[in-house]
Order: C-alpha cells, then structure tokens, then sequence
C-alpha cells in the first residue's frame, strides 16, 4: 500500500574560533599544512563557486561528513560558496535539480539509478556510507513481548518517505516474512522528531528509520530491534554486499562541464570523512550542532558509534556496491527500473575521489 504522509524538518581561520569550533580542534582538523595548500597549488579555481546542494533529513547521522566539512568550513577552503538547502524527500532534492534551484544532492545513490532508467542523466561522484544506516524495530508499545517478522501482518510501518532507502529496506523485510506488500501499511513520519512523535503515539507499528532516532527509542526502551542494516555486515547478510546509500551527485551534464567544482566538493567531503576516522568524542561533539544532538549527547555518540564502521573512508565507491544497490532496487519494485536503460559505470565515477586521496597524501 502507498505510504500516507503525516504532518512532520575555513577559508578564514580566526585567532580563537574557527565558525565557532575551538581552535584545538580545528587544528586537529588541519593536520598541517592540510589539502587547502595542495588543492591551491594543483588545482585551477571551480568553473562555479556559487553552489546549492539539497538534502534530506541533514541531521540524520547518514548525513554527517556533509555537516563537519560544512562545520569547518572546508567548503570556503577549497573556493566554493555553498548553500546547503534541507528538504521533505529525497524526491524533491532531485526536482530541485530539474527546476534549477539545486546544483547537487546530498541522498541515497538509487536516486541515481532510478533516474537513469527513466533516462536522466545523474552521477554520483563520492560515496559517504556503505550501509544504509537504518535498522527495523517493533513498536513495544504496540508489539509488546516477542514479536516475529510474520505479525507484521495488517500493522503499519513508519519509513521516512516513499520510495527512500527506509521504505526500500522495510519492504525487503517484509518480504523476507513471508507477507505480500499489501498485508502492511507503510506511513510517512520523517527521520527525527516526526518519526519519534508517530511512534510513541500509537500511529505506527513498527518503525524502519535511521540514527540517533533508533538508537534513542532503543535505549529509552520504546523500541525493540529486529533488524539492522547499520553496520557493513548486518548490510551484507541482508543485502549480500555493500550498499551505498549517502552519496553527493548531480546531473551527468554538470560534472562534465564543472570538473574543478566536483574535485573541490569532493575534496570538502573526503576531509571530513578522514576526519571521522580519528575523532575523539569531545571533538565530535564541539563540531555537531546542539539540535542534532536530541538533547542527549551520549546517545548520539553512542549512535555515532554503532555506525562509524559503515563510514567511507575514502568516498570511493566499492565495485560491487551499485550491483547491489540494483539489486536491492529491483526486488522493491521492478516497476521502477528498466534494467536494459540503465549504465551502471555511468552512473557513478570514482575519479575526483581517488584524486582528493592522492592530494591528501601529498599533503602530508
């Protein structure tokens, strides 16, 4: 059944601050001399310095090598001015892009390969996760005791929107129960307060969303975990591989005419996911705005945590990765795909990534 909506969303260094993170931590960031030094030196300025990149759900933990290179400033650092617009679905960061409001988005790369099929150019030029980053559990309001996949039957699932990796990654499990897509009721409810509002209400079921918001039900006792896709092996033993979800991407059109544009937010993104690899807590923290945090620090290092594995470490997309993501597509709606339009080499590159690696190196 359709899911039902419910109402919800450096280049400048200063003595002291840095945006306001404190200078020990910005200096960690900087690890010397930096790429900032290298990407000057080897890299021409971005054909367009002025840029809009649309999102959905920014503060979702999938999301957050986008908010520490923007935290740090590392977009001004590599000559970009960009302006991160947060939006209801990944849908409509895509119809941002047609309407020429956005220049990029920041979503999961299927977006990509459903709008191939239709025959819209669209490429993913770094890769931020290798595992969705959502898991599946049962209202323990509403399915107290010990519930199995096969009581799904006749209840309602919150996801975050139609057609995301939520909704994509609950219609696999309930598949895998044995259950026809029409036995359950997805709803819409969003990734933070609105999907945490339904739940404890009673709107909802069961609940297929992503962090802190799972990690925060789990731990307050209001969610029972059946499955989870946070790490890269849950991902594998569902999915059978890797299963890249948080990318940055737009039209084919656009990387090939702004080359210097895509290595410079590339090389934005790629420190940052450097820099998540090595973090202390603290440092973390000082970084994340306040609002992403749910009002409890712990639980979102703790969330933090638990997904840190699934990470890139480099923004490059593993090979096998959009064989799976296609995969994966086709078994929650072969309707949506015509697998004979589709180019999968085309619809990812791993130049700029493997580039801003080489000028981290070099850099020191």
């Amino acid at each position: 059944m359709p899911p039902t909506e419910i109402p919800p969303c450096f280049s400048a260094l200063s003595r002291r601050r840095l945006l306001g993170v404190p200078v020990s931590v910005a200096l960690s960031a900087l690890g010397g001399a930096g790429l900032i030094a290298t990407a000057k030196a080897e890299i021409r300025k971005p054909e367009k310095s002025e840029l809009t990149l649309a999102v959905s759900g920014k503060s979702a933990l999938q999301y957050l090598p986008l908010t520490i290179a923007e935290q740090f400033a590392w977009f001004k650092a590599e000559g970009l001015d960009l302006d991160v617009i947060d939006m209801a679905s990944n849908s409509r960061t895509w119809q941002a892009i047609a309407s020429g409001s956005a220049d990029m988005v920041c979503g999961s790369y299927d977006q990509v390969l459903n709008l191939q099929s239709r025959s819209q150019s669209a490429q993913s030029f770094v890769m931020m996760g290798l595992a969705p980053q959502i898991a599946f559990g049962y209202s323990v309001r509403n399915m107290p005791g010990s519930p199995q996949l096969s009581d799904l039957r006749g209840k309602k699932i919150g996801v975050t929107a139609p057609g995301t990796p939520s909704h994509m990654v609950a219609s696999h499990i309930v598949s895998r129960a044995g259950l026809a897509q029409s036995d359950v009721s997805y709803v819409s409810v969003g990734s933070s307060a609105g999907a945490m509002a339904a739940l404890r209400s009673g709107q909802i079921d069961a609940l297929c969303n992503g962090d802190p918001v799972m990690t925060s039900l789990t731990q307050r006792g209001e969610v029972q975990i059946a499955v989870d896709v946070r790490t890269v092996q849950g991902t594998a033993d569902i999915f059978g591989g890797p299963l890249p979800t948080a990318c940055v991407s737009a039209s084919l059109d656009f990387v090939l005419k702004h080359p210097q544009t895509i290595q410079a937010m590339t090389n934005a993104i790629v420190r940052a996911l450097r820099w998540l690899q090595t973090c202390g807590p603290s440092d973390l923290l000082k970084v994340v705005p306040e609002s992403y945090l749910l009002g409890d620090r712990s639980l979102y290092l703790n969330a933090f945590n638990q997904m840190r594995e699934a990470i890139s470490r480099d923004g490059v997309m593993p090979e096998e990765g959009p064989r799976t993501a296609l995969k994966a597509l086709l078994r929650f709606d072969a309707t949506l795909l015509k697998p004979g339009q589709l180019d999968l080499a085309k619809s990812y590159t791993n130049d700029y990534a493997r580039r801003a690696i080489s000028l981290m190196k070099h850099s020191g």
